[in-house]
């Protein structure tokens, strides 16, 4: 028994979702030339018209949208419709600069939420399922998007958004929730929780649908053996909906772009050149049916591979990659390229948890790249020998796989501060 949401859309043919897309592209286009003046200009800019995009076949020829013109037109300057037809705002927890603040019509809200019991009965999730979000309401995306999915799908929602571990303890237990939805980092938080309190035999999760934030295969295993679940990655961003993008099926292969809404590209960062599939590259997102923030080819920095070979699920949508980094965050380091992803793999491959932190600065000149790690109960150690020779291993590890030296420092358990949010992995000292 194959679980689909809605199985007309996701086992659609190839040639149905062409259909699709290319007469949504038409006329979004058209709505957005009519109704966004930024993009219009942009358009200009370029020597293009809506004339000019007849079908997927044209998309190439329109001018990307970048984070900086989400800035450069904050707060109203890319809104679609409005302000009356808005029913709702959300926004990105904003690093630099000013937030990036999207809009949602009622339609928006009802397709977005649409994308997201995609995701949850892809993991299993009926109307008889407990489903306990942990992401964070409010601005943010993570919460409302997977509570608006339960909803949809039918199952007894427990908003209770992130942080207050103890009383997600007692909801997961009392009121028996199978289907857990957070952000990775809390996920393994929350395992290690459940192990101290001794509830391990007393919760009743199946799966866990985990996203905002890069987590590797190592440190998926880990916890699904922790908490007896299957975890699922799920793939969004504020300027496109929230969580729901896409998401996995039970092949755990890759995540499914849901294409009837968000038409994918892949592109060299560098020269902006759309890739052919299956290379590695930037991803790039046209929303195709959004009202009020309709984003045209948007740079998500994020680097990963399409693909569509067929899956096993049924699911005919194209998958994703797990993010591999990002063309904006990834580290050079002594003119390196490093991703905290790869320092995450290594470590979880030696057994120690993917609780650690990145310091990066600059001495003398010189870039100095530095690796705290949490020991774990098992391996914890006060013999100053033995964690001397434990650092070594993880440096010639990281060596082999980074290419370069990075220091380490092993501490005692619990020593680095715990996430109920996005974790902090990297700070970076240096000014550049």
């Amino acid at each position: 028994m194959k679980n689909y949401y809605q199985p007309e859309i996701e086992t659609a043919s190839r040639e149905q979702i062409l259909a699709w897309q290319n007469e949504r592209l038409v006329k979004q286009v058209n709505h957005v030339w009519n109704n966004v003046p930024y993009y219009r200009k942009k358009m200009e800019e370029k020597g293009v018209t809506p004339d000019d995009i007849k079908s997927v076949d044209d998309l190439h020829k329109l001018p990307f949208l970048t984070k900086n013109d989400l800035r450069d037109a904050y707060p109203y300057g890319l809104m679609g419709k409005p302000l009356s037809d808005c029913v709702r705002i959300q926004s990105t927890s904003g690093t630099t600069g000013k937030r990036v603040v999207a809009f949602y019509t009622q339609h928006d809200i009802d397709l977005w939420e649409d994308c997201c019991a995609r995701a949850i009965v892809a993991a299993g999730g009926t109307k008889d399922d407990v489903c306990q979000v942990c992401y964070g309401y409010g601005l943010f995306t993570g919460g409302p998007g997977l509570n608006g999915g339960s909803h949809r799908v039918g199952c007894l929602t427990l908003p209770m958004s992130s942080g207050n571990t103890e009383r997600q303890l007692q909801f997961m237990t009392d009121l028996e929730a199978t289907i857990l939805c957070c952000t990775p980092s809390y996920a393994q938080y929350l395992a290690e929780s459940v192990h101290e309190a001794g509830l391990r035999d007393k919760i009743k999760l199946k799966a866990g649908i985990f996203g905002a934030e890069a987590w590797s295969e190592n440190m998926r295993r880990d916890i699904e053996n922790k908490l007896g679940i299957k975890a699922y990655d799920i793939y969004g961003l504020t300027e496109t909906s929230g969580p729901g993008v896409s998401f996995e099926c039970e092949e755990q292969t890759g995540m499914h772009i849901n294409e009837d809404h968000f038409l994918a590209e892949i592109i060299d960062p560098e020269t902006g050149e759309v890739l052919p599939e299956g290379s590695k590259g930037e991803l790039v997102f046209t929303s195709l049916t959004k009202e009020a923030f309709p984003l045209l080819r948007y740079r998500t920095r994020d680097i990963c591979v399409l693909t569509r070979k067929p899956c096993s699920c049924g699911r005919t949508h194209v998958k994703m990659s797990k993010p591999m980094g990002r063309s904006d965050d990834m580290l050079i380091v002594k003119g390196v390229n490093v991703f905290p992803s790869q320092i995450e793999q290594v470590l979880l491959a030696q057994g120690y948890p993917a609780n650690y932190q990145i310091i990066v600065d600059r001495v003398n000149h010189s870039d100095t790249l530095e690796v705290q790690v949490e020991m774990t109960p098992e391996n914890f150690s006060d013999s100053l020998v033995k964690i001397t020779e434990m650092e070594k291993k993880l440096v010639a590890e990281l060596k082999a796989m980074l290419g370069i030296y990075a220091k380490v420092k092993l501490v005692a358990p619990k020593t680095i501060a715990r996430s109920e949010g996005k974790a902090v992995r990297v700070i970076d000292k240096r000014k550049i």
